[in-house]
């Protein structure tokens, strides 16, 4: 409520420095004066903010810079290079792909390639023919009954709720258009994912979509949303880039009463996860659930997903694993710096092990326990451009999924209010005025777009680095500045041998 009145007063003083410029100055001067008046009284009189006490009036100025702040720092301030969390050549990657603009870059690079940790890949001189087609993966172990053809790269976890209904519809019929997959996050199946796209069903520790009344798992309604023949693949998430080790966080604005009843939660309060599942609570226990899931939904894929935290988490379920022989389809990577939506800054900042690290540590555990031939492995954190889908298919990764890359294709502007419900794009808001400037008729396309568009940059890099598939792809071709030295990833990070561990 303060925030209104905050707001309110300060356009208010904008509205009478108009009406004193193009108005009879007589009446003008007279309503200004009461205005001002009023306006005065109220801050000196308020007790919330400082500011206002003890410079009525003009002090109103300060909480309208501070509410454009972002937008001023984006357009008129930070360069191409170093605007956060995405910078502006990033954006502006996204935008021209979605667009079906002008791709190509003027006057080269404007990256500093001296600078610590700079990457870059290796090419060859005797360039492989281009493929005709971008590759596709099949996810799906010897336990599966219905494995999947899925695209290198598909759209990330992002919940309805999080995003509006005309994002999640958009998403959904640009994935259908390009035949990649949407993964829904956890916030359950909406009736704006079944657009006819593929879809990743998402269980978080919330278990909506699946839930009892009283929160816990319900074999029974998973069973109705698991064998929709949209869902291809179910993913259990254990934890996110943007929070792990925290609940997902639904803030009670955007909590209308659609999404609490897809949800099965009250409306107009924030829905918290919590921050681990109560279906099982140890490496087996986990295993055991995806055997369940797995059973439910008459043989899809079941995968899980998590970011890196404690290293002996992991191995444990490798050991699993081998000791049990249930192997899930698929494990999600996620990195610390992931995240579209709303998360405690402690834990967006300082919970986590970074993207690179925790997939290289992912990858070269499962091929150390010879577990990588059978189980295929998504990440996603910062997949942007074509280089990202080469370096991380380099490292070890299978499948890349993007959800911040989605949602600037769908018009986002990096306007930092995904929390606040009032995204100005449409995107990330369930404000109907807002959601309706987002055109879902015109919006998928440019998803398709994306979509289309950097797997051929890709499939043009595959060719310039001389490798002819997927399976050429190694560390040796991507490099790191370290130490005034370039060295390759495989100098960085050595490949484990298979079955290295077991032995």
């Amino acid at each position: 409520m303060r925030e209104v009145v905050r707001f309110t007063s300060t356009l208010i003083v904008l509205f009478l420095i108009i009406f004193i410029v193009f108005t009879w100055p007589f009446w003008g001067l007279i309503g200004i004066g009461l205005a001002i008046l009023l306006i005065g009284i109220y801050d000196l009189t308020q007790t919330k903010h400082a500011i206002l006490r003890n410079y009525p009036v003009i002090g109103h100025m300060r909480f309208l810079l501070e509410a454009i702040g972002p937008e001023l720092h984006q357009y008129f301030v930070e360069s191409g290079t170093d605007g956060k969390p995405i910078d502006r050549n990033h954006r502006d990657y996204i935008y021209s792909r979605a667009k079906k603009e002008n791709e190509n870059h003027p006057f080269g690079t404007e990256l500093d390639v001296n600078q610590e940790n700079y990457s870059w890949m290796q090419h060859s001189i005797y360039a492989a023919p281009k493929l005709p087609n971008p590759p596709r993966e099949i996810i799906g172990s010897k336990g599966c009954q219905q494995p999947y053809s899925a695209s290198i790269f598909n759209i990330s976890a992002m919940s309805f709720g999080a995003l509006s209904k005309n994002a999640i519809m958009a998403l959904n019929r640009g994935a259908k258009a390009g035949s990649f997959f949407h993964d829904t996050g956890e916030g359950g199946i909406s009736n704006y994912h079944l657009m006819g796209g593929d879809i990743v069903f998402e269980i978080g520790t919330g278990y909506f979509g699946c839930r009892t009344e009283d929160g816990f798992f319900s074999p029974e309604k998973f069973q109705i949303n698991g064998n929709r023949p949209e869902v291809k693949m179910i993913a259990i998430k254990l934890s996110q880039g943007a929070k792990p080790g925290h609940g997902g966080v639904l803030p009670a604005s955007k909590n209308n009463e659609e999404i609490a009843a897809i949800r099965g939660v009250k409306p107009h309060t924030a829905v918290i996860s919590p921050p681990s599942h109560t279906a099982f609570h140890n490496a087996k226990g986990l295993l055991d659930f995806i055997q369940q899931l797995r059973e439910l939904s008459a043989g899809k894929p079941i995968g899980f997903k998590l970011a890196i935290g404690s290293k002996k988490e992991f191995i444990d379920i490798c050991l699993a694993i081998l000791e049990t022989g249930i192997k899930p389809d698929f494990i999600t990577i996620d990195g610390a710096e992931g995240g579209t939506g709303a998360a405690p800054i402690d834990f967006s900042n300082a919970v986590g092990m970074p993207w690179e690290e925790a997939l290289v540590f992912a990858v070269d555990t499962l091929r150390g326990f010879d577990l990588k031939k059978d189980i295929k492995i998504i990440t996603a954190t910062k997949i942007f451009t074509a280089f990202d889908i080469f370096k991380a298919l380099c490292i070890g990764a299978d499948v890349c999924n993007s959800a911040r890359g989605m949602m600037l294709a769908l018009g986002c502007i990096q306007a930092l209010k995904c929390h606040t419900n009032t995204c100005p794009s449409g995107v990330a808001t369930n404000d109907a005025r807002l959601v309706n400037g987002l055109v879902v008729e015109e919006k998928w396309k440019r998803v398709k777009n994306y979509h289309e568009e950097i797997l051929k940059d890709f499939l043009d890099l595959l060719a310039a680095s001389g490798s002819p598939n997927l399976k050429h792809l190694n560390r040796s071709l991507i490099h790191k500045r370290q130490n005034n030295k370039h060295r390759s990833f495989e100098e960085i990070y050595p490949s484990i041998p298979e079955g290295a561990f077991i032995k």
